[in-house]
């Protein structure tokens, strides 16, 4: 058996592939979970020979025990401030006080370091979380995927299957969509969790891909035509997204309320990946953008 991972939030839609692909890399795998935790997912998790500990996630001690003798601890956690910086931040003073040498945030987005604060609420989650994490000791690096490909599929406005449309906002046709999916990030989350040596910050995209390009690659994988148009521009954008926040304060206890979701369609018209490692770990395979279009327009 190789190294031993600890992951939280393994039950999750990423977390599963995370723990999946370490045991695949034979790494001795566990995944905290809450006593209330659906045993079906449970089960999904024993079954990929994941060992799975009950835990009281506000004890420190109790979760510092899990971690000991722990190589690296992967969160996967997904929430609002009472899990990426209070949960999150717990189980960051346990991995240290437990003797855990690294630790992997859960950074799974685009790449907020060159966003100005205050443009999305999740990222300034994170951004406060990794401010803690970078005055601790431990050795940690960071994973940004862009945006999830799944994406695609939900009839957003950058693709509408179901009116055939493509949009985009500024003068941005041009401009390149950095899109990751869950396995593949999930693969290489688990060869970074391996690697003693992984960098701080680590850049990755199954494909990048324009409005333009994403309208021809839709063209011709459906044989249809798409309709390729502007929105707004992205100042206008902006200010549409703070009315909508600001008519809608109950979105503030939601994850991903409309303008929220919003936000993350301007962070990905704002900035890009410039320095992908996609090559930094050589047995990570990279889904290519026209063969994952196929896999649901047709």
């Amino acid at each position: 058996m190789g190294k031993s991972i600890l992951v939280a939030g393994a039950t999750g839609n990423l977390g599963k592939r995370i723990c999946r692909e370490l045991v695949n890399r034979n790494a001795d795998v566990s995944a905290i979970v809450r006593a209330d935790t659906n045993v079906e997912k449970i089960e999904v998790l024993k079954k990929m020979a994941v060992s799975v500990i009950e835990v009281n996630f506000n004890s420190l001690n109790e979760l510092s025990e899990v971690c000991k003798e722990k190589d690296c601890v992967v969160s996967a956690l997904a929430g609002l401030e009472d899990v990426i910086i209070d949960l999150q931040t717990t189980l960051l003073n346990a991995a240290i006080q437990g003797g855990v040498k690294r630790f992997i945030p859960s950074d799974f987005c685009t790449d907020y370091n060159h966003l100005v604060p205050g443009e999305n609420r999740n990222f300034d989650l994170r951004r406060r979380f990794k401010a803690y994490l970078d005055t601790t000791p431990i050795q940690s690096t960071s994973i940004f995927n862009g945006a999830f490909a799944d994406i695609l599929k939900y009839n957003t406005p950058i693709l509408n299957l179901k009116d055939k449309n493509i949009a985009y906002w500024g003068e941005k046709s041009d401009w390149q969509l950095d899109f990751t999916t869950m396995d593949d990030t999930a693969a290489f989350t688990a060869e970074a969790a391996l690697d003693d040596r992984a960098p701080r910050d680590l850049q990755i995209a199954s494909f990048q891909i324009s409005p333009n390009e994403l309208h021809a690659a839709l063209e011709t994988t459906t044989g249809q035509q798409f309709k390729i148009y502007q929105l707004s521009s992205l100042e206008d954008f902006a200010q549409f997204i703070k009315k909508q926040r600001a008519e809608n304060p109950a979105g503030e206890n939601e994850l991903y309320a409309k303008w929220q979701q919003a936000q993350y369609m301007y962070s990905m018209f704002s900035t890009h990946h410039t320095h992908l490692a996609n090559q930094h770990y050589p047995n990570v395979s990279w889904t290519n953008a026209l063969s994952y279009i196929r896999t649901f327009a047709k």
